[in-house]
C-alpha cells in the first residue's frame, strides 16, 4: 500500500524521488536555514565588523554545505529512480530513434561521408532507406547538394493526378543496369504506377463488401456528424491514389506515407500533386495532435507487423484524429483465428463507434491457415 501512495503522489507531479527522500530533503533545508541564521546572529552580535577573510570563509562554509546537500540529494535521486515503464522499453526496441543510429555506425559513417560543396552521393536506396527502416532517421547532410531529376523543359508535370506519369520526374538508375526499371511502363500495374488506367478506377466503384468508395466515405462522414473531410493521412498509401481522389472530390489535403521499396513511390506521388511522407510504419506520425479528419491504413498494414508495433500505430492514429474523426482500416489481412482474439480486440479497445465492419475470405476455405480481410470504418468519440 505504501508503494501505491508514493506512486500516486509522483504521478501528480509532486515529488521526484519518493517519500523518504522528501524527508531527507526537508531536513537538509532546515539544517541549511539554521546554519544561515547562526552565521547571521554572530555577525549581528559582533561589536567589530568582521574581517573580509572571515566573511569569505563563512560564505565558503555555507556554499560547501549547500553543495554537499545538493550532491546527497542528487545521489539519492539517481539511486532511487525507478526503472522505465515496460511500454517505453518496448517502444525503444521497436523504433529506437535515438539509439538505432549508434547501432549501425558503418551505415551512418558511409551516409555522412561525402565531398563538401559538391553533389551528394546518390545512395538513397543503399544507405538512407536501410537506415530509416532500421529506426535511424539521420539528420540531413550538410554542405552537399541532393541529386534531383534532370531538368526537362519540354515535359511538364501533369495537372490531372490521373494522367500518365512522366518518366522525367524520377531519378532512374543508369540505363546500363538491365535489372532495374528506367521508366514507369516497366513497373507492374499492381504496384500503383499505372495511374491513368488501373488507379483511375480505385475508390470509385465497390467490387465487394470490403471496398469503400470515396463517395461512400464522404456520405458516411456527413451522416455520422464527422463533418467535412479536409485533412487526412493515408498510411502506406503507395503512389497517393486516395489522396488524389479526395483532392478532386472534396478538395481535401491527404498526406501519404511511403517507402521507396524497389520503386519510386515518393516521386510518383509528388508528380501527381499530392504530398508524400517518406516514413516507415514504426515511426510516429509527423502531424499534430487532433488535426486529422480521417486516417486510412492500406494493404501495408497487415499481420506481418508485430502486434505491439501495430498497437502503437492504432493509438498514434487516435492521437492525430480530431474528435469525431474517422479511422479507416482498409483490407487488413490476418489469420482467421487471430481476427477476433488479436486484431478485432485491439481495435475495439479504442472505444470507437463502428460505422462499417466487413470480413471476407482472402484464401480458399480449404487452406490450412485460412486468411481473411477486414475493412472497418470507426469513429473517434466526440
Amino acid at each position: 500500500m505504501g508503494k501505491t501512495v508514493v506512486g500516486s503522489v509522483s504521478a501528480a507531479g509532486g515529488w521526484p524521488c519518493g517519500l523518504n527522500l522528501n524527508v531527507v530533503f526537508l531536513l537538509s533545508m532546515v539544517a541549511t536555514n539554521l546554519l544561515s541564521l547562526y552565521h547571521l546572529s554572530i555577525r549581528a552580535s559582533s561589536t567589530t565588523p568582521p574581517l573580509q577573510s572571515g566573511s569569505d570563509f563563512d560564505q565558503q562554509q555555507v556554499l560547501q554545505q549547500l553543495n554537499a546537500i545538493r550532491a546527497t540529494v542528487s545521489h539519492l535521486c539517481s539511486s532511487a529512480t525507478p526503472p522505465p515503464p515496460p511500454e517505453l522499453v518496448l517502444y525503444s526496441r521497436l523504433a529506437p530513434v535515438g539509439s538505432a543510429c549508434s547501432a549501425h555506425p558503418d551505415l551512418l559513417h558511409r551516409f555522412m561521408s561525402y565531398v563538401p560543396f559538391a553533389a551528394c552521393p546518390d545512395d538513397v536506396h543503399t544507405l538512407a532507406e536501410p537506415l530509416i527502416l532500421r529506426g535511424c532517421h539521420p539528420l540531413p547532410r550538410r554542405r552537399c547538394f541532393s541529386p534531383t531529376p534532370p531538368a526537362s523543359g519540354s515535359v511538364q508535370l501533369p495537372i490531372d493526378p490521373f494522367a500518365p506519369l512522366p518518366d522525367s520526374a524520377v531519378r532512374w538508375p543508369p540505363a546500363t543496369d538491365a535489372k532495374k526499371c528506367v521508366s514507369f511502363s516497366c513497373l507492374p500495374a499492381s504496384l500503383g504506377f499505372d495511374v491513368a488506367r488501373t488507379e483511375a478506377g480505385k475508390f470509385l466503384r465497390a467490387w465487394g463488401p470490403l471496398d469503400l468508395t470515396v463517395p461512400q466515405l464522404l456520405r458516411l462522414a456527413s451522416m455520422s456528424r464527422a463533418g467535412p473531410i479536409r485533412l487526412g493521412l493515408d498510411v502506406g498509401g503507395g503512389t497517393g491514389t486516395l489522396a488524389a481522389r479526395l483532392k478532386l472530390a472534396a478538395n481535401a489535403t491527404v498526406l501519404t506515407t511511403t517507402m521507396d521499396l524497389g520503386a519510386p513511390y515518393s516521386e510518383a506521388a509528388a508528380a501527381r500533386g499530392v504530398v508524400p511522407l517518406h516514413a516507415p510504419l514504426q515511426q510516429r506520425f509527423p502531424v499534430g495532435d487532433g488535426t486529422m479528419d480521417v486516417v486510412r491504413t492500406g494493404h501495408a498494414v497487415n499481420r506481418w507487423i508485430p502486434e505491439a508495433a501495430l498497437e502503437f500505430l492504432w493509438y498514434d492514429a487516435d492521437r492525430v484524429l480530431r474528435p469525431g474523426g474517422l479511422l479507416w482500416v482498409d483490407h487488413l489481412w490476418c489469420r482467421k483465428g487471430d481476427l477476433d482474439g488479436v486484431y478485432a480486440a485491439m481495435l475495439r479497445r479504442l472505444g470507437y463507434k463502428t460505422i462499417k465492419w466487413a470480413v471476407a475470405d482472402k484464401t480458399g476455405s480449404g487452406a490450412k491457415d485460412e486468411l481473411v480481410y477486414l475493412t472497418a470504418l470507426l469513429q473517434k468519440p466526440f
